[in-house]
């Protein structure tokens, strides 16, 4: 479930265009004001604020809203206003410049095909070359292979599975871990190509038979950073909130982690925040709320709260 709170009624796009304005102009941002409109309105609404503000002020408000902001603050601002699929763009292309193969993980393989279809196309849209040539551009070794071949793919997203075929390709896994040959081509066929739902058979097959889970093998003495990265796929693959969850204890316990604390907060407040906030509390015995209390400051810690329902 969503964590952002919207009012009943709402205002129109035209009077939150103007809201914000008032909060832009003069010598001082009115930070609060600004936080009070954007944090409270879905997708479809921030879309329609845009609209509007364009029209009323002939200016692009995200751009005004770069230059009036700062810090993380602005930052997650930036990112909050995009459509879901604009923003899994810019931030993947961010990424992709950065070498920051994880995030390219979780575009690949925590959106949906048709989701990541739309991703896709709207990267086109925006940098005029594809996904899949700036990956295979700025990433090197197998590490590209591997990253192409995610980015490539369209999973078939039904609930069948094979069981024979789960057997035999958990053992193949199997196999190439076992010899740390992780580069293995097998191992990157099958992540890459394997519906979610099979390859969840793969990896319960593959528990059952060897008696350890495919992510403890792959953290195993001898594992690298390729290692590393697969298992990020298959927690990816696995359970997409355990593995946020996952992410927002690390980006909690560790200050200069603000990007990841960001991104999972700005990308799942519209989809499956409540979730992933219940299993962030079982995990530490914390509110993710108190957390972020804790470990952020000012408009920054003032926005994510907002967007957890505060």
């Amino acid at each position: 479930m969503a964590t952002i709170r919207i009012p009943h009624p709402v205002p129109s796009p035209v009077e939150d265009a103007q809201a914000l304005m008032k909060a832009c102009k003069g010598w001082g941002t009115d930070e609060k004001g600004v936080i009070e409109v954007i944090a409270y309105r879905d997708a479809t609404q921030r879309k329609l604020i845009r609209e509007a503000y364009e029209e009323l002020f002939n200016e692009n408000l995200i751009k005004r809203l770069e230059s009036e902001l700062s810090g993380d603050f602005e930052k997650a601002v930036y990112r909050w206003m995009f459509d879901p699929a604009e923003r899994e763009a810019i931030i993947a292309n961010v990424a992709i410049k950065d070498n920051d193969y994880r995030v390219i993980i979780e575009t690949a393989c925590i959106n949906s095909a048709k989701e990541l279809l739309v991703v896709k196309q709207t990267y086109h849209a925006i940098n005029k070359h594809s996904l899949e040539e700036d990956v295979a551009s700025h990433i090197t070794g197998d590490f590209r292979k591997l990253l192409v071949a995610l980015v490539s793919t369209y999973r078939y997203d039904g609930d069948e599975v094979n069981i024979k075929l789960a057997q035999s390709e958990a053992k193949v896994l199997h196999d190439a871990i076992k010899e740390k040959i992780y580069n293995h081509e097998e191992i990157i066929r099958i992540l890459s190509t394997r519906s979610k739902a099979q390859l969840n058979a793969t990896f319960n097959q593959y528990k059952d038979e060897y008696g350890a889970s495919i992510t403890k093998d792959l953290s195993g003495e001898g594992s690298n950073e390729f290692a590393s990265a697969l298992r990020v796929v298959v927690r990816c693959i696995i359970s997409p909130k355990k593995y946020f969850e996952k992410l927002l204890r690390s980006a909690t316990s560790n200050r200069g982690n603000e990007d990841a604390l960001t991104r999972v907060i700005v990308t799942r407040a519209e989809k499956d925040l409540s979730e992933i906030k219940e299993l962030y509390e079982k995990r530490t015995n914390m509110s993710l709320d108190q957390a972020i209390s804790k470990e952020t400051s000012g408009d920054y810690k003032k926005f994510l709260l907002a967007l957890l329902g505060n």
